[in-house]
């Protein structure tokens, strides 16, 4: 097979790049996943490097599975380090991490164990919950430690009463972190790269493995993730990175697309590819998404185009008086489009923020149209699974505090009995497979018999109990699979493409967990001044910017058909306020679209959709003639 027939002229010159390092900007929907994974197999094949000597890491576990299955499909062996950043300085901490003071048993904390943490050491500082908001605080210390910012480093700069408080929580939190030998997910990155900084041993080990470092979605990094794949890369320097600055929306969790500018200044000699050829959408919706992206002027701009010529459809421009009447008219375009072969699977609906959907579910549950919330309660959230992986992390690390906490309110009795056991069957952990320890576990703690099948919302427990189980059985170590739960539950080995159900259903999401999918036919909702770009962005000229990739990100996810919608006013905070239509409509030539942008739909035309809707539900038997007569 030859690995580089279907490549375009400038994918060829990316994946076929010699050594030092390289910088890719890869628009949306030009084939970053492709150029990698052929970057990676011809370096195999052709250049006979060992695969053990290439570092592939992504941000999502789905990338780096694809990666893998894609390399296989090529007969070629994959890289055994095809990973995201966090699982990548799981792995190096759970080898070498007793050179920073890690026991090789040290637990990760998701979100919610943090915040449970922090929500006590709050109560036992007497400080106002109110003032010192434990998910506000959480924030501000991971924001901390993003830019390598520790606990005495923050004391220093602190210049105010909430600052210098904030200080004393963080360095108690940090304290208590590593009482319980504890990480969060920040701590990660952070006691991966102080390894390599401090034990000089590993990192010549390390550095000298990895002879090429490819690293995806590099506009995603944050400091931290920055100065580790420049260690890592050293000295070859052959980092090759992957990215588009116009899609870097996670500014809120510490990305900062400057790592990229930043590269040129760190590797002078660097050489620079651009994917400008998108085999995604028409030549009229990219030309609507530069547009837009071009308004920006602290990065690069990629011009996206495309081959498919001859698909010339016009942008729809939905004018609403209203969010209910923008919903009713989104959702009779969604019935058009069924009706016209369109699977509902290959819809979507997306909105800045996740209020917007409540509108659309209304309508849609009237209209009979089955849909999907991308971003609703995840797995490991629920409270029976959070349970018993409190359970089953004591088994590992008795130290674990808020394990423990949680462990203790769920019944004395049942800890009793279960440090009791594990006292007696030292090393039944690490002679059982993950599954057995699971069964032991129910059975010791007796946890199940806290729910009655013949109740609903119990048997929905239990059920959720045996995924559980299911999911134990892909694990060979408690450690392996404790792990992969925490980071699955934060997001860092999870994309939302992985959970989309096979089943035909519409799907509703927010802009940011919109990134990396696409769909034949996208509803933009919502863009108005004030939603998009956000009321909290409009005076920033940063966050106006990011507002705007968000935008373009939105923009970029339709293949076919892409329609922009927005209402004259809205009702918020109990009352309808006024709304302009957003800046970024106005960035798009008028010829684009199919109907000029006015100020709204006339009273009547709106009555007249309302009584339109109502008498379908009347024909179809969902409104009964009482309830017609009273509208």
């Amino acid at each position: 097979m030859d690995l580089l027939a279907k490549l375009n002229p400038d994918q060829l010159l990316a994946v076929t790049h010699k050594t030092g390092p390289a910088l890719v900007l890869a628009g949306a929907g030009s084939g970053k996943t492709t150029v990698l994974t052929t970057r990676a197999a011809w370096l195999i094949s052709q250049e006979k490097i060992d695969p053990e000597a290439i570092l592939l890491v992504t941000f999502t576990n789905k990338a780096a599975t694809e990666m893998k299955t894609r390399l296989k499909q090529l007969r070629l062996n994959p890289p055994s380090l095809i990973s995201t950043f966090h699982s990548l300085s799981a792995y190096l901490l759970r080898l070498y991490g007793q050179a920073v003071g890690l026991s090789t048993n040290f637990v990760i904390y998701d979100t919610e164990d943090s915040l449970s943490l922090i929500k006590n050491i709050i109560k036992e500082l007497s400080l106002d919950k109110k003032r010192f908001s434990p998910y506000t605080v959480k924030n501000l210390i991971s924001n901390a430690k993003n830019e390598l910012i520790g606990p005495e480093k923050y004391a220093q700069l602190a210049n105010s009463y909430f600052q210098e408080n904030l200080a004393i929580i963080y360095k108690n939190y940090q304290h208590r972190l590593t009482a319980s030998q504890a990480v969060d997910f920040d701590d990660l990155l952070i006691k991966a790269l102080e390894l390599l900084k401090e034990d000089v041993h590993t990192r010549e080990k390390l550095q000298a493995r990895f002879e090429h470092v490819l690293v995806d979605e590099y506009q995603d990094t944050n400091k931290a993730q920055y100065e580790l794949t420049k260690l890592l890369s050293t000295p070859q320097n052959n980092l090759f990175v992957v990215g588009d600055f116009s899609q870097s929306i996670y500014a809120w969790r510490g990305a900062d697309y400057r790592n990229m500018l930043k590269l040129k200044n760190d590797f002078p000699k660097i050489t620079e590819y651009r994917l400008e050829q998108n085999y995604r959408s028409t030549q009229v919706i990219l030309n609507a998404a530069t547009q837009v992206i071009s308004q920006n002027t602290t990065h690069p701009i990629l011009k996206l185009w495309t081959s498919k010529k001859d698909e010339t459809e016009k942008i729809s421009l939905i004018q609403a008086t209203d969010d209910r009447d923008e919903a009713y008219q989104v959702t009779q375009a969604i019935k058009w489009h069924q009706h016209k072969g369109v699977n509902l699977s290959e819809i979507a609906i997306l909105y800045r923020t996740n209020a917007q959907s409540r509108a659309f579910e209304e309508t849609l549950i009237k209209a009979n149209l089955p849909y999907k919330i991308i971003g609703g309660v995840k797995f490991y959230e629920r409270k029976e699974i959070k349970d018993l992986v409190s359970y089953l992390r004591l088994l590992l690390n008795p130290t674990d505090e808020v394990s423990l906490t949680r462990a203790t309110k769920l019944g004395k009795k049942r800890l009793s009995q279960l440090l009791n056991w594990q006292e007696t069957h030292p090393d039944f952990t690490l002679k059982h497979e993950p599954s057995e320890i699971l069964e032991k576990v129910l059975a010791v703690t007796q946890y199940q018999k806290k729910y009655k099948p013949e109740v609903p919302e119990d048997l929905s427990r239990l059920e959720n109990i045996q995924e559980l189980k299911r999911v134990s059985l892909n694990f060979d170590s408690l450690t392996q699979m404790l792990e992969n739960i925490a980071l699955i539950q934060d997001g860092y080995m999870h994309t939302q493409s992985a959970n989309l159900v096979k089943e035909d259903r519409l799907q509703l999401m927010s802009l940011h967990a919109a990134k990396g999918l696409e769909f034949e036919v996208v509803f933009l909702v919502g863009l108005e001044d004030g939603l998009l770009p956000h009321s909290m962005s409009q005076f920033d000229q940063a966050k106006l910017e990011e507002e705007r990739r968000l935008c373009y990100v939105g923009i970029t996810r339709a293949k076919q058909k892409l329609y922009l919608s927005f209402a004259k006013r809205r009702f918020s905070y109990g009352r309808f306020s006024s709304s302009q239509p957003s800046r970024f409509l106005f960035d798009i030539d008028p010829d684009l679209l199919d109907q000029p942008i006015t100020n709204h739909a006339t009273q009547k035309q709106t009555q007249e959709r309302y009584l339109e809707a109502e008498v379908d539900e009347l024909l179809s038997g969902e409104l009964d003639v009482d309830e017609f007569l009273d509208i």
